[in-house]
């Protein structure tokens, strides 16, 4: 393993957040300097969701000069007085709001795969930030299965380096996909994690730690983590990254203005439909309207397409940027299945980042298994609560639950994310039944293939082989799925997707989805960091494209002028020769 450093040895560039947190106090202490934009004039950018996609592209864009305006349906959070230690307690970091799912293999929706309030389902996330492989991005040109992305691994690189400097970053150096180090030096590993090590190491796997987004050191103003092991209900203390933190302070600074408890409903366009005008969204019982000149949804895999769907007209009869009826088609999970092993010592698996070992020794395709794609496994830390669902999973009911529960801390837990592959009747549509805001509750139908089937199944059997490795007195397993991504996909064309490579849609010149929902293929690496690097990258591409306007408009002023100045020598001159 190559030096890495620990603690604040280096600044992310053009994002001054770490230094704007408070040393002492976990909410946000610049609110009072965060822009306010009226409701009769156009903002340059209206973002829709508060959370890894919609605040990295608004921080981004503000740093340039746009005027920005972010609605979330959800509060403004304040780690001192909204989190607690205590699962139960956290519930509110969740969308749980009705949806309704279906399919040969439903989807259970809320806690493990949507968030709500300003940060996003990132305030509740493990932590994890792989990178995507090179492979995810030509998954049909290398596998015949999936779909190719419109852009590569290349292009998104230096986008996924900016971000694991801002967030930042611990890990030892990653010998997968595209070898890379990271920004902080990895965490140190709990005894849980290392039996589950013991095990890979009897079975020739590679494992390594982290990479996670959780400070190993001072960071700005944000304290080294200090293993409270809530992590999955929200960071007391600021060290677990998500863009509340990371993006928010910054953004505010530079003229981004976030409205909480503001509910969009639907996307106006203009008589043409060829532009949006502006968003509708409820607030505090009242439909409002705020203009824009371009809108960025970033509501993620169920929201997005929601609001696209309910955002008709008469240009859209079937949905916003719809023509080609793939709005909310292709909608991805991963297989997530869980084995638990017991052992004498007792193991305390939560005092420690939830995800601190892992490998990706079965990420590609390898023919010899019987399926395409693969699988990343990692230690998992449930909390009491969710330990408990785990038991009553594997059939265990009265004094065999109490039991298990007693014997909690002698418990460790390995989790595998299967790439399970996109289908287009794996989707989100819109059902009759509305909700508290008056739009139809989204359906979400999802139906596992063939070969989504057998990668699970082989997973399940690596996991159970590694803990016979390590002497595990005991199994428990539970099947579960994580990470919705899909049903707004970018691709090549519009028959192919429902936004291009730069994420604006087909069909609505000034309309653009980043989050998620754009992912082509679901990878089997956690979703947050290719999240944060493509909106990261629109960024760049939205700049760009205003400073090529703004010098197409200034050569044509200037030609203009140039004319006018022609025209009026010649005419100054006809006028002396008349004279004469």
């Amino acid at each position: 393993m190559s030096f890495m450093h620990k603690g604040s040895f280096a600044m992310p560039k053009d994002n001054d957040s770490p230094f704007l947190l408070d040393r002492h106090k976990r909410g946000l202490q610049n609110l009072d300097r965060m822009a306010r934009y009226p409701k009769n004039a156009p903002v340059d950018l209206l973002i829709v969701g508060a959370g890894a996609g919609g605040l990295v592209l608004a921080q981004r864009l503000a740093r340039a000069g746009w005027k920005v305006c972010v609605l979330e349906k959800g509060p403004f959070w304040d780690p001192d007085r909204d989190w607690v230690s205590d699962e139960k307690g956290s519930s509110h970091l969740y969308w749980t709001d009705k949806r309704i799912i279906g399919g040969d293999d439903p989807v259970e929706m809320g806690k493990n795969n949507s968030g709500q309030g300003v940060g996003g389902s990132m305030t509740h996330f493990a932590g994890y930030v792989p990178r995507f492989h090179p492979s995810d991005f030509e998954v049909r040109t290398r596998d015949g299965v999936g779909a190719d992305w419109p852009i590569s691994y290349w292009d998104l690189k230096p986008y996924f380096e900016r971000v694991e400097l801002e967030l930042p970053v611990a890990g030892q150096d990653w010998p997968w996909g595209d070898p890379h180090s990271y920004p902080h030096a990895p965490h140190p590993v709990a005894g849980a994690a290392n039996r589950a090590w013991k095990g890979a190491r009897e079975y020739g796997i590679e494992m390594r730690v982290g990479p996670v987004a959780i400070t190993n050191g001072v960071f700005g103003n944000r304290p080294h983590c200090i293993y409270r092991g809530f992590c999955l209900e929200g960071c007391k203390v600021n060290a677990k990254a998500s863009p509340l933190i990371t993006h928010l302070p910054d953004g505010i600074e530079h003229g981004v203005e976030v409205r909480a408890d503001s509910m969009a409903v639907r996307i106006e366009v203009d008589a043409a439909g060829d532009r949006v005008a502006g968003v509708t969204y409820m607030h505090d019982g009242r439909e409002e309207f705020q203009p824009a000149d371009a809108v960025a949804v970033c509501g993620y895999a169920i929201e997005s397409p929601r609001l696209l769907l309910n955002s008709t007209s008469a240009r859209w009869p079937n949905g916003l940027a719809n023509d080609n009826d793939l709005v909310g088609r292709y909608v991805m999970v991963q297989g997530a299945t869980q084995v638990a092993a017991r052992f004498p010592l007792e193991l305390r698996m939560y005092k420690a980042p939830p995800p601190e070992i892992s490998s990706e020794d079965f990420y590609e395709t390898d023919e010899s298994r019987g399926f395409a794609r693969g699988f990343s496994i990692q230690t998992i830390s449930p909390m009491p609560i969710e330990w408990a669902a785990h038991v009553l999973a594997d059939g265990h009911w009265g004094a065999a639950l109490r039991e298990y529960m007693r014997d909690y801390n002698h418990w460790s837990v390995l989790g595998v994310l299967c790439e399970l592959l996109p289908a287009p009747d794996n989707r989100v549509t819109l059902a009759d039944e509305r909700d508290q805001y008056g739009m139809p509750i989204a359906r979400f139908d999802y139906t596992q293939g063939a070969n989504d089937k057998a990668n699970i199944a082989y997973a399940k059997k690596i996991l159970q082989e590694i803990w016979e490795g390590a002497g595990a007195q005991d199994q428990l397993t539970i099947d579960r799925y994580a990470h919705l991504v899909g049903g707004c996909r970018m691709g090549f064309t519009a028959e192919d997707s429902v936004v291009d490579a730069s994420h604006r849609t087909w069909g609505v010149e000034n309309l653009y989805v980043v989050d998620g929902s754009v992912l082509p293929t679901q990878g089997a690496a956690n979703p947050a960091l290719v999240i944060m690097a493509l909106a990261d990258r629109c960024a760049e591409l939205l700049k760009a494209k205003r400073s090529a306007r703004a010098s197409r408009s200034a050569r044509g002023a200037r030609r203009r002028a140039g004319a006018a100045r022609w025209i009026a020598r010649t005419h100054a001159g006809l006028s002396r020769g008349r004279g004469r």
